[in-house]
């Protein structure tokens, strides 16, 4: 432990993080330095710069990275229609690798040769953090304290806080009873009688989202444009991608939409059952896979769904740093050069549908030719008889050998 003289930590200001910065100072005689990071959580994070100072804390760093998590994170994972397991948006997974970027580059600043940070062992995080930190400074020390002190309930955690002089803010009203994790792209719920997965979510529970029974009687119509696969404005609007997951978060959010009840599968081993709201991006994943629809190649459409699987669980696992994952990337982000126009959404009582798409400059849908009317010899109704036989031909061949299917 005393090889360690600096450490940076991922800090929000809290009692864990509050109390691994005592740890850290008592158990490996360490400096520390700490990392606290705006990307959207919607709390203020500037409180953590006295709370820091309060326990010693010379070197302290508070970014805003509301902007870089949306256009180098946020983003690209949306260009490829990312999903994990079916429904989930990966707004947790998606800014582990931005955190872990941003500690690496204050440990190379500050000299430090050690990291450290406040998941537990149980969940995916603590991956995700240290898969990307080793991707990035493959001779970086890892400090994960749940991994290694005795501190294993609250109790435990108050009770070191009493003995060492560490103040606890203590705020007024119930304590909620869920483990919540907040950005800019979605708010996460786990714990307390979400734990037992028959058990339906308190409607109380939800911060960012009414409850669709609630939502207004008369729905909202949006028009999002698109410039190579990214949201460049809203109603004609031009905005910074930070700037359009926040608006879509109000005016979604409004509607009661975004919300999510599933049971997943953490890459830990075991399954977790949480909850989420995602109100921007699933109206954003709605209307790119609407605008694609008009203007990828079908061939070239199919691959990326085919691709996509592949690649949320690369995210979700913490593999955001890994070549596979760059790979894939770069053929994502060449098809997007053509979805380009604008897609236009009704939100009504928890639902997004697509009313209208359209696209100047890349369409490929024809109407001369999709019509069901005269189409003056556009298409050619003739040919696909020998189409129909050419791929019926291996089903032919097998039907006369005797195979049963």
């Amino acid at each position: 432990m005393s090889s360690v003289k600096k450490v940076v930590l991922a800090y929000s200001g809290g009692l864990d993080t509050s109390v691994i910065v005592k740890w850290l100072q008592q158990e490996y005689n360490c400096e520390v330095v700490t990392f606290t990071a705006d990307i959207g959580q919607g709390e203020e994070v500037e409180p953590a710069r006295s709370k820091a100072e309060a326990l010693g804390v010379k070197e302290i760093y508070i970014d805003d990275l509301r902007e870089e998590y949306a256009r180098d994170f946020v983003f690209p994972m949306f260009r490829a229609n990312t999903i994990y397991e079916g429904e989930y948006l990966l707004g947790t997974s998606i800014a582990r690798p931005l955190i872990a970027k941003r500690l690496i580059e204050i440990a190379n600043q500050t000299g430090a040769d050690a990291i450290s940070h406040g998941a537990t062992g149980k969940g995916n995080d603590q991956v995700r953090f240290e898969l990307g930190a080793y991707a990035l400074k493959p001779g970086i020390r890892v400090i994960a304290p749940w991994r290694e002190w005795d501190l294993n309930s609250r109790d435990k955690l108050m009770e070191y806080c009493a003995s060492h002089n560490i103040p606890v803010e203590m705020k007024r009203g119930g304590k909620s009873p869920f483990s919540m994790d907040a950005n800019l792209l979605h708010i996460s719920y786990e714990g307390g009688n979400l734990e037992d997965p028959w058990c339906e979510a308190e409607e109380s529970m939800w911060r960012w989202t009414v409850s669709p029974e609630n939502a207004p009687d008369q729905p909202v119509y949006t028009t999002i444009s698109f410039a190579h696969g990214d949201i460049v404005a809203v109603d004609g609007e031009r905005m910074s991608p930070a700037t359009v997951i926040e608006h879509l978060n109000r005016v979604a959010g409004a509607q009661g939409i975004g919300r999510l009840d599933i049971v997943e599968n953490r890459y830990v081993g075991m399954k977790s059952r949480g909850c989420y709201e995602t109100p921007a991006g699933t109206v954003m994943m709605k209307a790119h896979r609407a605008i694609e629809s008009l203007t990828l190649d079908r061939e070239v459409a199919h691959t990326k769904d085919e691709l996509m699987p592949r690649y949320a669980k690369l995210i979700y696992n913490g593999y955001w740093w890994a070549p596979e994952r760059v790979m894939l990337q770069a053929a994502i982000d060449q098809s997007q050069a053509v979805v380009n126009g604008d897609v236009r959404l009704k939100l009504y009582k928890g639902s997004v549908s697509v009313v209208g798409r359209q696209s100047t400059t890349d369409s490929l849908f024809d109407a001369n030719i999709a019509t069901f009317e005269d189409d003056g010899g556009a298409y050619n109704q003739a040919d696909a008889e020998g189409f129909i036989k050419l791929n019926a031909l291996r089903l032919r061949i097998a039907a006369n050998r005797g195979r049963k299917l």
